[in-house]
């Protein structure tokens, strides 16, 4: 007779508290507190591990789900270019077949018409782009990891939907992170990022001035910096997006250096 399979651990009991430590909602003394008896209590224990696997399940879930929905929208696409690639292949013969019976006159009829086609249609000289995003530089967030899901599930959602472009979830998902768990500077410039992409580029602006106010210019001032210029752009408020971008042009230190100095040499914004 084969063992009777192990009861699996009662959520119920837990479930709360389980919910508030996942997603950073605990005070510092109630989370100390909280993970000493994940240490001491062996049934606390079996509960939390439960509940990780719970919702790890339920993430690669919808992710699963997520991807179904991608791949049936690239096939739907796929099949509208390969209907559109035989109307103009069909298109392409019935007129080969035209231009053989006009016969000679119809065919210098048609190189003149051609011809003032052409001329007519003829492209004016390259002018530089003068919108914000033809010189953006995005920042697609951190990558979403094994160990982010398990350390930071909240983050690591709002950085899924963030880098999938579903910018209003992201922003709902990033308004439940706790500062403690991850650090303020770190989620103004998130939401900062989120708000830019999302063309609001007036409230960007409120959070990536914050960054980094009281402290030297670290990797994540200079970040928010180059990202202030562009909100700013984004704003049409083109003086103050010359005058952060011109900084952020001057500094060696800056990852955007060399896309903040290619919008200032394009003179789209003002004097060079």
């Amino acid at each position: 007779m084969s063992p009777t399979p192990p009861r699996p651990p009662d959520l119920r009991p837990y479930f709360d508290e389980l919910e508030r430590f996942a997603d950073g909602q605990m005070a510092p003394a109630e989370q100390e507190a909280f993970e000493l008896r994940l240490d001491q209590d062996e049934a606390l224990a079996d509960a939390h591990a439960a509940y990780e696997q719970l919702t790890a399940d339920l993430r690669w879930a919808a992710g699963h789900d997520t991807l179904r929905l991608r791949l049936q929208a690239l096939d739907e696409r796929m099949d509208q270019r390969g209907t559109a690639l035989a109307r103009a292949q069909s298109l392409l013969l019935r007129r080969q077949r035209r231009s053989i019976v006009w016969g000679t006159v119809g065919a210098v009829l048609l190189l003149a018409a051609g011809v003032a086609a052409w001329y007519f249609s003829r492209p004016s000289p390259a002018r530089p782009a003068r919108n914000w995003d033809a010189y953006y530089q995005p920042d697609p967030g951190p990558a979403v990891t094994t160990g982010l899901l398990h350390s930071r599930p909240l983050l690591s959602e709002a950085l899924d939907q963030y880098q999938a472009g579903h910018y209003p979830a992201a922003l709902h998902s990033l308004g439940r992170v706790s500062p403690a768990n991850v650090g303020a500077d770190t989620l103004l410039y998130l939401r900062g990022l989120i708000l830019l992409r999302e063309g609001q580029g007036n409230a960007a602006q409120l959070y990536l001035r914050r960054v980094g106010e009281g402290s030297g210019p670290g990797e994540l001032t200079r970040r928010a910096r180059y990202h202030l210029g562009m909100a700013y752009w984004q704003a049409q408020e083109l003086a103050p997006a010359l005058t952060e971008l011109r900084a952020v042009a001057a500094d060696s230190l800056n990852p955007y250096q060399a896309s903040a100095q290619r919008a200032v040499a394009a003179g789209v914004l003002g004097a060079k």
